[in-house]
Protein backbone atom coordinates (compact mmCIF):
# COMPACT_ATOMS: atom_id res chain seq x y z
CA UNK A 1 0.00 0.00 0.00
CA UNK A 2 1.59 3.60 -1.38
CA UNK A 3 0.45 6.49 0.76
CA UNK A 4 1.27 9.80 -1.12
CA UNK A 5 -0.06 13.54 0.22
CA UNK A 6 -0.74 16.48 -2.48
CA UNK A 7 -1.10 19.80 -1.15
CA UNK A 8 -4.23 22.00 -3.53
CA UNK A 9 -1.97 25.06 -3.31
CA UNK A 10 0.77 27.24 -1.59
CA UNK A 11 -0.93 29.84 -1.12
CA UNK A 12 -4.53 30.31 0.43
CA UNK A 13 -6.95 33.22 1.55
CA UNK A 14 -8.30 33.45 4.88
CA UNK A 15 -11.51 31.93 5.36
CA UNK A 16 -11.00 29.37 2.82
CA UNK A 17 -9.20 26.30 2.80
CA UNK A 18 -5.79 24.51 2.37
CA UNK A 19 -6.20 20.94 1.50
CA UNK A 20 -4.38 18.03 1.50
CA UNK A 21 -5.07 15.23 -0.84
CA UNK A 22 -3.89 11.63 0.43
CA UNK A 23 -3.88 9.48 -2.20
CA UNK A 24 -3.66 5.49 -1.61
CA UNK A 25 -2.48 2.80 -3.85
CA UNK A 26 -3.82 -0.53 -3.88
CA UNK A 27 -5.81 0.43 -0.06
CA UNK A 28 -6.08 -3.01 1.64
CA UNK A 29 -8.81 -1.35 4.26
CA UNK A 30 -12.07 -3.49 4.66
CA UNK A 31 -13.53 -0.10 5.43
CA UNK A 32 -11.59 3.04 5.89
CA UNK A 33 -14.55 5.10 7.08
CA UNK A 34 -13.86 2.86 10.79
CA UNK A 35 -10.41 1.74 10.29
CA UNK A 36 -7.85 4.75 9.18
CA UNK A 37 -7.53 7.69 11.12
CA UNK A 38 -6.64 10.75 9.45
CA UNK A 39 -5.30 14.08 11.85
CA UNK A 40 -3.18 16.95 11.77
CA UNK A 41 -2.03 20.58 13.29
CA UNK A 42 -2.11 23.40 11.63
CA UNK A 43 -0.98 26.88 12.83
CA UNK A 44 1.05 29.85 12.07
CA UNK A 45 4.82 29.33 11.38
CA UNK A 46 6.16 32.02 14.13
CA UNK A 47 9.24 30.22 15.67
CA UNK A 48 11.04 26.87 14.64
CA UNK A 49 9.08 24.22 15.84
CA UNK A 50 10.09 20.11 15.79
CA UNK A 51 7.35 18.17 14.71
CA UNK A 52 7.17 14.88 16.78
CA UNK A 53 4.35 11.99 16.72
CA UNK A 54 4.03 9.74 19.94
CA UNK A 55 2.20 6.85 18.52
CA UNK A 56 0.62 5.37 22.25
CA UNK A 57 -1.12 8.49 23.05
CA UNK A 58 -1.55 10.04 19.17
CA UNK A 59 -0.08 13.27 20.28
CA UNK A 60 1.59 15.50 17.47
CA UNK A 61 3.13 18.91 17.18
CA UNK A 62 4.80 18.65 20.95
CA UNK A 63 6.97 21.39 21.00
CA UNK A 64 7.53 25.36 22.23
CA UNK A 65 5.02 26.93 19.19
CA UNK A 66 2.36 24.03 20.18
CA UNK A 67 0.05 26.76 21.94
CA UNK A 68 -0.37 28.23 18.26
CA UNK A 69 -1.73 24.92 16.81
CA UNK A 70 -5.18 23.86 15.89
CA UNK A 71 -6.15 20.23 15.68
CA UNK A 72 -7.87 19.54 12.39
CA UNK A 73 -9.84 15.81 11.47
CA UNK A 74 -8.97 14.67 8.30
CA UNK A 75 -11.90 12.37 6.25
CA UNK A 76 -12.27 9.22 3.65
CA UNK A 77 -13.88 10.73 0.06
CA UNK A 78 -13.62 7.64 -1.54
CA UNK A 79 -15.78 3.95 -1.20
CA UNK A 80 -12.72 2.10 -1.23
CA UNK A 81 -10.64 4.58 1.12
CA UNK A 82 -7.95 5.64 -1.92
CA UNK A 83 -8.65 8.91 -1.11
CA UNK A 84 -8.23 10.78 1.75
CA UNK A 85 -8.71 14.66 2.48
CA UNK A 86 -7.87 17.05 5.18
CA UNK A 87 -8.61 20.66 5.25
CA UNK A 88 -7.83 23.51 7.57
CA UNK A 89 -9.05 27.31 7.19
CA UNK A 90 -6.70 30.11 7.97
CA UNK A 91 -8.73 32.68 9.80
CA UNK A 92 -5.44 35.13 9.32
CA UNK A 93 -2.80 36.39 7.00
CA UNK A 94 0.77 35.20 7.17
CA UNK A 95 3.23 32.34 7.29
CA UNK A 96 1.84 29.01 8.78
CA UNK A 97 2.65 25.30 9.24
CA UNK A 98 1.01 22.08 9.18
CA UNK A 99 1.78 18.57 9.97
CA UNK A 100 -0.45 15.60 8.79
CA UNK A 101 -0.59 12.05 10.10
CA UNK A 102 -2.24 8.94 8.31
CA UNK A 103 -3.08 5.95 10.74
CA UNK A 104 -3.75 1.88 9.81
CA UNK A 105 -3.09 -1.33 11.68
CA UNK A 106 -0.53 0.37 14.07
CA UNK A 107 1.35 1.86 10.95
CA UNK A 108 2.05 5.70 10.53
CA UNK A 109 2.64 7.90 7.39
CA UNK A 110 3.13 11.51 8.22
CA UNK A 111 3.40 14.63 5.96
CA UNK A 112 5.04 18.34 6.84
CA UNK A 113 3.95 21.63 4.47
CA UNK A 114 4.76 25.12 4.83
CA UNK A 115 1.85 27.50 2.90
CA UNK A 116 1.21 31.08 2.98
CA UNK A 117 -2.32 32.93 3.88
CA UNK A 118 -3.49 36.27 2.38
CA UNK A 119 -5.99 38.35 3.36
CA UNK A 120 -8.52 38.97 0.15
CA UNK A 121 -11.36 40.49 2.13
CA UNK A 122 -13.58 37.15 3.23
CA UNK A 123 -16.09 37.98 5.48
CA UNK A 124 -15.45 34.51 7.37
CA UNK A 125 -17.65 32.52 9.23
CA UNK A 126 -20.80 34.24 11.36
CA UNK A 127 -20.11 34.93 15.12
CA UNK A 128 -21.93 36.65 18.07
CA UNK A 129 -20.93 40.31 18.31
CA UNK A 130 -19.08 40.50 21.61
CA UNK A 131 -20.18 44.08 22.31
CA UNK A 132 -23.34 43.78 21.37
CA UNK A 133 -24.18 39.95 22.37
CA UNK A 134 -27.80 39.90 21.08
CA UNK A 135 -26.75 40.22 17.55
CA UNK A 136 -24.49 38.81 14.82
CA UNK A 137 -21.09 39.87 12.50
CA UNK A 138 -18.50 38.59 10.21
CA UNK A 139 -15.81 37.23 11.76
CA UNK A 140 -13.39 38.44 8.64
CA UNK A 141 -14.82 42.29 8.15
CA UNK A 142 -16.49 43.23 11.35
CA UNK A 143 -19.70 43.97 9.64
CA UNK A 144 -22.87 43.39 11.34
CA UNK A 145 -25.33 40.92 10.05
CA UNK A 146 -29.10 41.35 9.49
CA UNK A 147 -29.90 37.50 9.89
CA UNK A 148 -33.36 36.74 7.43
CA UNK A 149 -33.08 33.40 7.02
CA UNK A 150 -35.40 30.82 4.88
CA UNK A 151 -36.71 27.46 5.20
CA UNK A 152 -35.39 24.91 2.84
CA UNK A 153 -35.12 21.64 3.98
CA UNK A 154 -34.99 19.74 1.47
CA UNK A 155 -32.19 21.86 -1.12
CA UNK A 156 -30.22 19.12 -1.40
CA UNK A 157 -33.42 16.79 -2.87
CA UNK A 158 -32.85 18.97 -5.85
CA UNK A 159 -30.76 16.37 -8.56
CA UNK A 160 -29.07 19.15 -10.52
CA UNK A 161 -26.32 21.73 -9.56
CA UNK A 162 -27.61 24.23 -11.81
CA UNK A 163 -31.28 23.98 -10.10
CA UNK A 164 -29.79 24.25 -6.52
CA UNK A 165 -27.68 26.89 -7.43
CA UNK A 166 -30.46 29.35 -9.50
CA UNK A 167 -32.85 28.45 -6.11
CA UNK A 168 -29.80 29.92 -4.08
CA UNK A 169 -29.42 32.83 -6.47
CA UNK A 170 -32.77 33.67 -6.44
CA UNK A 171 -32.50 33.99 -2.41
CA UNK A 172 -29.55 35.93 -2.39
CA UNK A 173 -30.67 38.49 -4.76
CA UNK A 174 -33.93 38.77 -2.00
CA UNK A 175 -31.83 39.82 0.13
CA UNK A 176 -31.98 36.79 2.17
CA UNK A 177 -28.72 35.82 3.63
CA UNK A 178 -29.10 32.40 5.80
CA UNK A 179 -30.95 28.81 4.63
CA UNK A 180 -32.00 25.94 7.10
CA UNK A 181 -30.70 22.84 5.12
CA UNK A 182 -31.48 19.08 6.41
CA UNK A 183 -28.34 16.74 5.44
CA UNK A 184 -30.38 13.70 6.76
CA UNK A 185 -33.80 13.58 4.12
CA UNK A 186 -36.90 12.76 6.17
CA UNK A 187 -37.44 10.23 3.11
CA UNK A 188 -41.34 11.86 2.43
CA UNK A 189 -43.04 9.59 -0.45
CA UNK A 190 -44.38 13.11 -0.98
CA UNK A 191 -44.99 15.81 1.08
CA UNK A 192 -48.55 15.52 1.95
CA UNK A 193 -47.96 14.90 5.54
CA UNK A 194 -47.96 18.80 5.67
CA UNK A 195 -50.45 19.47 3.20
CA UNK A 196 -48.49 20.01 0.78
CA UNK A 197 -48.45 18.95 -3.15
CA UNK A 198 -44.41 18.38 -3.42
CA UNK A 199 -43.66 14.81 -5.07
CA UNK A 200 -40.40 12.83 -6.02
CA UNK A 201 -40.06 13.75 -9.98
CA UNK A 202 -37.33 13.66 -12.49
CA UNK A 203 -36.21 17.47 -10.82
CA UNK A 204 -36.36 16.59 -6.95
CA UNK A 205 -36.61 13.59 -4.68
CA UNK A 206 -36.79 12.84 -1.22
CA UNK A 207 -34.48 9.97 -1.20
CA UNK A 208 -30.84 11.32 -0.15
CA UNK A 209 -28.87 10.89 3.02
CA UNK A 210 -25.22 10.77 4.51
CA UNK A 211 -25.02 7.19 4.67
CA UNK A 212 -25.14 4.03 2.28
CA UNK A 213 -28.16 2.36 1.74
CA UNK A 214 -28.80 -1.07 1.00
CA UNK A 215 -32.14 -0.09 -0.46
CA UNK A 216 -31.99 3.67 -1.82
CA UNK A 217 -35.17 3.44 -3.37
CA UNK A 218 -36.97 2.29 -0.22
CA UNK A 219 -38.61 5.30 1.97
CA UNK A 220 -39.43 3.54 5.25
CA UNK A 221 -36.79 0.77 4.67
CA UNK A 222 -33.44 2.38 3.16
CA UNK A 223 -30.97 0.14 4.91
CA UNK A 224 -28.72 2.43 6.11
CA UNK A 225 -24.97 1.09 6.36
CA UNK A 226 -23.74 3.99 8.89
CA UNK A 227 -20.57 2.97 9.46
CA UNK A 228 -20.44 3.78 5.34
CA UNK A 229 -20.58 7.62 4.43
CA UNK A 230 -22.17 8.25 0.71
CA UNK A 231 -19.00 10.68 -0.32
CA UNK A 232 -20.97 11.51 -3.45
CA UNK A 233 -23.57 12.98 -1.15
CA UNK A 234 -21.58 15.05 0.70
CA UNK A 235 -19.33 16.42 -2.28
CA UNK A 236 -22.70 17.76 -3.70
CA UNK A 237 -23.16 19.14 0.10
CA UNK A 238 -20.03 20.75 -0.42
CA UNK A 239 -20.23 21.63 -4.07
CA UNK A 240 -23.52 23.61 -2.56
CA UNK A 241 -22.08 25.08 0.36
CA UNK A 242 -18.69 27.02 -1.68
CA UNK A 243 -21.59 28.19 -4.24
CA UNK A 244 -23.43 29.52 -1.55
CA UNK A 245 -20.20 30.76 0.42
CA UNK A 246 -19.42 33.25 -2.83
CA UNK A 247 -22.81 34.56 -1.79
CA UNK A 248 -22.43 35.17 1.43
CA UNK A 249 -25.20 32.95 2.28
CA UNK A 250 -24.98 30.89 5.30
CA UNK A 251 -26.04 27.79 5.49
CA UNK A 252 -27.86 25.95 8.22
CA UNK A 253 -26.56 22.38 8.79
CA UNK A 254 -29.24 20.51 10.54
CA UNK A 255 -28.24 17.16 11.60
CA UNK A 256 -31.93 15.19 11.28
CA UNK A 257 -35.45 16.58 10.17
CA UNK A 258 -38.55 14.62 11.36
CA UNK A 259 -36.35 12.01 12.18
CA UNK A 260 -38.60 9.88 13.78
CA UNK A 261 -40.54 9.05 11.02
CA UNK A 262 -39.34 5.17 9.62
CA UNK A 263 -36.14 5.33 7.08
CA UNK A 264 -35.10 8.29 8.61
CA UNK A 265 -33.15 7.85 11.94
CA UNK A 266 -30.49 4.73 11.71
CA UNK A 267 -29.78 5.16 15.59
CA UNK A 268 -32.93 5.82 17.79
CA UNK A 269 -33.19 5.38 21.55
CA UNK A 270 -31.33 2.48 21.49
CA UNK A 271 -28.14 3.43 20.00
CA UNK A 272 -28.46 7.18 20.55
CA UNK A 273 -25.45 8.90 20.86
CA UNK A 274 -23.45 6.19 20.78
CA UNK A 275 -19.90 5.54 18.86
CA UNK A 276 -21.95 5.43 15.18
CA UNK A 277 -23.78 8.53 15.47
CA UNK A 278 -20.62 10.23 17.04
CA UNK A 279 -18.66 9.07 13.83
CA UNK A 280 -21.54 11.30 12.08
CA UNK A 281 -21.27 13.96 13.82
CA UNK A 282 -17.73 14.08 13.87
CA UNK A 283 -17.16 13.17 9.76
CA UNK A 284 -19.64 16.33 8.73
CA UNK A 285 -17.60 18.62 11.00
CA UNK A 286 -14.23 16.97 9.54
CA UNK A 287 -16.05 17.80 5.94
CA UNK A 288 -17.40 20.66 6.48
CA UNK A 289 -16.24 22.83 9.45
CA UNK A 290 -13.54 24.28 6.51
CA UNK A 291 -16.14 26.08 5.04
CA UNK A 292 -16.75 29.64 6.45
CA UNK A 293 -20.74 30.10 5.85
CA UNK A 294 -22.23 27.45 8.37
CA UNK A 295 -24.16 26.98 11.28
CA UNK A 296 -25.44 23.71 13.03
CA UNK A 297 -28.31 23.03 14.13
CA UNK A 298 -28.60 19.73 16.11
CA UNK A 299 -32.10 18.53 14.70
CA UNK A 300 -34.74 19.87 13.99
CA UNK A 301 -37.81 19.93 17.03
CA UNK A 302 -35.51 17.41 18.89
CA UNK A 303 -38.22 16.69 21.62
CA UNK A 304 -39.98 14.41 18.73
CA UNK A 305 -36.34 12.50 18.57
CA UNK A 306 -34.37 12.79 21.51
CA UNK A 307 -33.89 13.67 25.42
CA UNK A 308 -32.56 16.91 26.81
CA UNK A 309 -29.50 14.79 28.02
CA UNK A 310 -28.71 14.18 24.00
CA UNK A 311 -28.89 17.89 22.84
CA UNK A 312 -26.42 18.69 25.92
CA UNK A 313 -24.14 15.15 24.81
CA UNK A 314 -24.25 16.27 21.75
CA UNK A 315 -23.88 20.19 21.15
CA UNK A 316 -20.45 19.34 23.59
CA UNK A 317 -19.41 16.53 21.21
CA UNK A 318 -19.84 18.51 17.82
CA UNK A 319 -18.10 22.32 19.77
CA UNK A 320 -15.24 19.43 20.20
CA UNK A 321 -15.22 18.34 16.90
CA UNK A 322 -15.23 21.51 15.11
CA UNK A 323 -11.87 23.35 15.65
CA UNK A 324 -13.60 26.88 14.25
CA UNK A 325 -16.28 27.05 16.82
CA UNK A 326 -18.72 27.49 14.04
CA UNK A 327 -22.17 28.61 16.08
CA UNK A 328 -23.98 25.79 16.94
CA UNK A 329 -28.08 25.65 18.12
CA UNK A 330 -30.64 23.59 18.53
CA UNK A 331 -34.01 23.98 16.94
CA UNK A 332 -36.65 23.36 19.92
CA UNK A 333 -40.26 24.34 20.71
CA UNK A 334 -41.75 27.18 22.79
CA UNK A 335 -39.03 27.23 24.95
CA UNK A 336 -35.15 26.96 24.57
CA UNK A 337 -33.92 25.44 27.69
CA UNK A 338 -30.39 25.83 26.86
CA UNK A 339 -29.48 29.42 27.43
CA UNK A 340 -26.56 28.63 29.66
CA UNK A 341 -25.44 25.81 27.95
CA UNK A 342 -21.94 26.52 27.02
CA UNK A 343 -22.29 24.66 23.40
CA UNK A 344 -25.27 26.77 22.58
CA UNK A 345 -24.12 30.53 20.74
CA UNK A 346 -27.66 31.00 20.13
CA UNK A 347 -31.75 30.28 20.95
CA UNK A 348 -33.95 29.11 18.36
CA UNK A 349 -37.84 28.55 18.74
CA UNK A 350 -40.90 27.60 17.03
CA UNK A 351 -43.73 29.37 17.80
CA UNK A 352 -46.42 30.21 15.28
CA UNK A 353 -49.30 32.78 14.37
CA UNK A 354 -50.02 35.35 16.88
CA UNK A 355 -48.58 33.83 19.54
CA UNK A 356 -44.79 33.86 18.30
CA UNK A 357 -44.50 37.59 17.70
CA UNK A 358 -42.93 40.91 19.78
CA UNK A 359 -44.70 39.97 23.05
CA UNK A 360 -43.19 36.20 23.29
CA UNK A 361 -39.79 37.48 21.90
CA UNK A 362 -39.35 40.47 23.99
CA UNK A 363 -40.01 37.61 26.57
CA UNK A 364 -37.48 35.25 25.72
CA UNK A 365 -34.94 38.15 25.56
CA UNK A 366 -36.13 39.04 29.45
CA UNK A 367 -35.59 36.01 30.17
CA UNK A 368 -32.77 35.36 28.62
CA UNK A 369 -31.12 38.59 30.22
CA UNK A 370 -32.05 36.74 33.69
CA UNK A 371 -29.83 33.92 33.09
CA UNK A 372 -26.66 36.60 33.41
CA UNK A 373 -25.80 35.59 29.71
CA UNK A 374 -26.62 37.09 26.73
CA UNK A 375 -26.98 35.21 23.24
CA UNK A 376 -29.41 36.28 20.22
CA UNK A 377 -32.96 35.01 19.95
CA UNK A 378 -34.22 33.93 17.20
CA UNK A 379 -38.12 32.60 15.87
CA UNK A 380 -36.96 30.06 13.82
CA UNK A 381 -39.99 28.63 12.75
CA UNK A 382 -43.17 30.87 12.75
CA UNK A 383 -45.20 29.97 9.74
CA UNK A 384 -45.28 29.58 6.30
CA UNK A 385 -46.72 31.63 3.35
CA UNK A 386 -50.18 30.43 2.56
CA UNK A 387 -49.33 27.14 4.61
CA UNK A 388 -52.12 25.07 6.48
CA UNK A 389 -55.39 26.45 4.94
CA UNK A 390 -56.74 24.07 7.40
CA UNK A 391 -55.28 22.14 9.85
CA UNK A 392 -56.72 19.31 12.64
CA UNK A 393 -60.26 20.23 11.68
CA UNK A 394 -59.90 24.02 12.59
CA UNK A 395 -59.70 27.19 10.60
CA UNK A 396 -55.63 27.66 10.62
CA UNK A 397 -55.21 32.02 10.86
CA UNK A 398 -54.14 33.50 7.31
CA UNK A 399 -50.80 32.79 7.01
CA UNK A 400 -50.21 35.48 3.79
CA UNK A 401 -46.90 36.95 2.98
CA UNK A 402 -48.40 40.06 4.14
CA UNK A 403 -49.14 39.05 7.59
CA UNK A 404 -45.82 37.25 7.85
CA UNK A 405 -44.36 39.96 6.97
CA UNK A 406 -46.49 42.14 9.66
CA UNK A 407 -44.85 39.44 12.07
CA UNK A 408 -41.40 39.42 11.10
CA UNK A 409 -41.54 43.25 11.77
CA UNK A 410 -42.97 42.25 15.43
CA UNK A 411 -39.88 39.96 15.79
CA UNK A 412 -37.50 42.49 15.09
CA UNK A 413 -38.39 44.88 16.86
CA UNK A 414 -38.43 43.19 19.94
CA UNK A 415 -34.48 43.11 19.21
CA UNK A 416 -34.64 39.60 18.06
CA UNK A 417 -34.48 37.76 14.69
CA UNK A 418 -36.97 35.30 12.48
CA UNK A 419 -36.98 32.44 10.07
CA UNK A 420 -39.39 32.08 7.61
CA UNK A 421 -40.38 29.92 4.54
CA UNK A 422 -42.45 30.59 0.99
CA UNK A 423 -45.75 29.35 -0.61
CA UNK A 424 -45.04 25.12 -1.57
CA UNK A 425 -48.93 24.78 -2.40
CA UNK A 426 -47.67 25.34 -6.15
CA UNK A 427 -46.18 21.86 -6.34
CA UNK A 428 -42.79 23.60 -7.01
CA UNK A 429 -41.28 23.35 -3.57
CA UNK A 430 -41.52 26.60 -1.64
CA UNK A 431 -40.61 25.63 2.45
CA UNK A 432 -40.14 22.28 1.77
CA UNK A 433 -37.37 22.63 -0.53
CA UNK A 434 -36.40 26.27 -1.79
CA UNK A 435 -37.54 25.78 -5.30
CA UNK A 436 -39.80 28.89 -6.19
CA UNK A 437 -41.06 31.08 -8.61
CA UNK A 438 -43.36 34.90 -9.48
CA UNK A 439 -46.41 32.68 -7.83
CA UNK A 440 -44.56 33.04 -4.37
CA UNK A 441 -44.78 36.81 -2.99
CA UNK A 442 -42.51 36.35 0.46
CA UNK A 443 -39.43 37.11 -0.62
CA UNK A 444 -40.48 40.53 -2.19
CA UNK A 445 -42.20 41.20 1.41
CA UNK A 446 -39.22 40.57 3.44
CA UNK A 447 -35.91 42.35 1.53
CA UNK A 448 -37.47 46.15 2.34
CA UNK A 449 -36.73 44.54 5.91
CA UNK A 450 -33.37 44.06 5.37
CA UNK A 451 -32.94 47.13 3.40
CA UNK A 452 -34.26 49.56 6.01
CA UNK A 453 -32.51 47.99 9.29
CA UNK A 454 -29.04 47.43 6.91
CA UNK A 455 -28.84 51.43 6.28
CA UNK A 456 -28.88 52.24 10.20
CA UNK A 457 -27.01 50.53 12.95
CA UNK A 458 -29.73 48.77 14.27
CA UNK A 459 -27.51 46.55 16.38
CA UNK A 460 -27.15 49.57 18.90
CA UNK A 461 -30.85 49.54 19.73
CA UNK A 462 -32.57 47.94 22.51
CA UNK A 463 -36.51 47.57 22.62
CA UNK A 464 -37.97 50.85 24.69
CA UNK A 465 -41.47 50.93 24.42
CA UNK A 466 -41.92 53.33 27.29
CA UNK A 467 -40.63 56.18 25.00
CA UNK A 468 -43.58 56.03 23.11
CA UNK A 469 -47.33 57.27 23.84
CA UNK A 470 -48.63 55.13 20.72
CA UNK A 471 -50.70 51.71 22.03
CA UNK A 472 -49.91 48.35 19.61
CA UNK A 473 -46.81 50.32 18.27
CA UNK A 474 -42.59 49.58 19.03
CA UNK A 475 -39.97 50.91 19.56
CA UNK A 476 -35.86 50.38 19.39
CA UNK A 477 -34.20 53.02 20.82
CA UNK A 478 -30.21 54.36 21.29
CA UNK A 479 -31.16 57.03 22.93
CA UNK A 480 -29.51 60.18 21.78
CA UNK A 481 -28.44 58.21 18.65
CA UNK A 482 -31.89 56.36 16.86
CA UNK A 483 -35.04 55.69 17.39
CA UNK A 484 -37.43 53.27 15.08
CA UNK A 485 -40.75 53.43 15.65
CA UNK A 486 -42.79 50.48 13.83
CA UNK A 487 -46.49 50.87 13.92
CA UNK A 488 -48.76 48.25 12.78
CA UNK A 489 -51.68 51.22 11.52
CA UNK A 490 -50.41 54.72 10.05
CA UNK A 491 -50.64 57.37 12.68
CA UNK A 492 -49.12 59.76 14.11
CA UNK A 493 -46.17 59.17 16.40
CA UNK A 494 -45.83 60.36 20.03
CA UNK A 495 -41.88 60.11 21.19
CA UNK A 496 -39.59 61.22 23.77
CA UNK A 497 -36.58 61.77 22.61
CA UNK A 498 -33.26 62.91 24.36
CA UNK A 499 -32.15 66.62 23.87
CA UNK A 500 -30.23 67.30 20.85
CA UNK A 501 -31.14 67.75 16.50
CA UNK A 502 -32.79 65.12 14.43
CA UNK A 503 -33.15 63.92 11.00
CA UNK A 504 -36.81 61.86 11.06
CA UNK A 505 -37.92 60.30 8.04
CA UNK A 506 -41.13 57.94 7.13
CA UNK A 507 -40.61 54.15 5.42
CA UNK A 508 -43.24 52.59 3.99
CA UNK A 509 -42.25 48.60 4.80
CA UNK A 510 -44.73 46.89 2.05
CA UNK A 511 -43.16 48.78 -0.48
CA UNK A 512 -39.67 49.59 0.45
CA UNK A 513 -40.04 53.28 -0.07
CA UNK A 514 -38.44 56.48 2.12
CA UNK A 515 -40.74 59.74 2.36
CA UNK A 516 -39.32 63.12 2.95
CA UNK A 517 -36.60 64.13 5.41
CA UNK A 518 -37.04 66.39 8.35
CA UNK A 519 -35.19 68.13 10.59
CA UNK A 520 -36.61 67.88 14.37
CA UNK A 521 -35.12 69.60 17.74
CA UNK A 522 -35.85 68.06 21.00
CA UNK A 523 -35.16 69.29 24.59
CA UNK A 524 -36.23 66.42 25.87
CA UNK A 525 -39.77 66.74 26.11
CA UNK A 526 -42.22 64.57 23.82
CA UNK A 527 -42.88 65.49 20.53
CA UNK A 528 -45.83 64.79 17.75
CA UNK A 529 -44.62 63.63 14.34
CA UNK A 530 -47.19 63.44 11.55
CA UNK A 531 -47.64 60.55 9.58
CA UNK A 532 -47.92 60.74 5.46
CA UNK A 533 -50.08 57.40 5.26
CA UNK A 534 -52.83 56.37 7.69
CA UNK A 535 -54.02 53.23 5.27
CA UNK A 536 -51.15 50.93 5.63
CA UNK A 537 -48.21 50.13 8.15
CA UNK A 538 -45.27 52.66 8.84
CA UNK A 539 -42.09 53.02 10.50
CA UNK A 540 -40.88 55.79 11.28
CA UNK A 541 -36.97 56.01 11.87
CA UNK A 542 -35.41 59.07 13.54
CA UNK A 543 -31.63 60.20 13.91
CA UNK A 544 -29.19 62.24 15.59
CA UNK A 545 -27.52 64.61 13.27
CA UNK A 546 -24.13 65.14 13.44
CA UNK A 547 -22.37 68.12 13.73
Amino acid sequence: MRVTFQPNDVVVECFDFYEVTIDIVDPTFHNPFTEVEVFGLFGEDKAPFTWTYDLPDNQIGKGSNSDYLIPVDGFCDSPDGSVFRIRFMPRSAGSYIGTIVLKYQGKVWSHEEKFEVRDAGRRGPLRVDPEHPFHFQWEGTGEHFFYNAMTTYHLLGIRRDEEINRTIDRFHISKVNRLRVLINSCRWKNAMLYSEPVYESDDFTFLYGPWIAERPDNHANPGWDETRFDVGYWQKIERTLAYARDRSMIISIIMYGDAFRPGCDPFGKERMGGQDEQRYFRYAAARLSAYSNITWDLTNEYRLIRPHEWVERMGYFLRSCDPYRHLISCHGHETFEFRTSGWADFAMYQRWDEFGGYDYMINNRNLQIETGRIIPQVNEEYGYEDHYPSFGGKEAPARSADTLRRKAWEIYMAGCYQTSGEYAGSGLGGWVNGRGDDSMTLLNHYAPIVTFFENCEWWRTTPDNSLIDNPGCYCLADPGGLYIVYSPVGQEIRIKLASGSYGAIWFHPKSGVYGERRELASNGEILTISCPDHRNDMVLQISAVTR
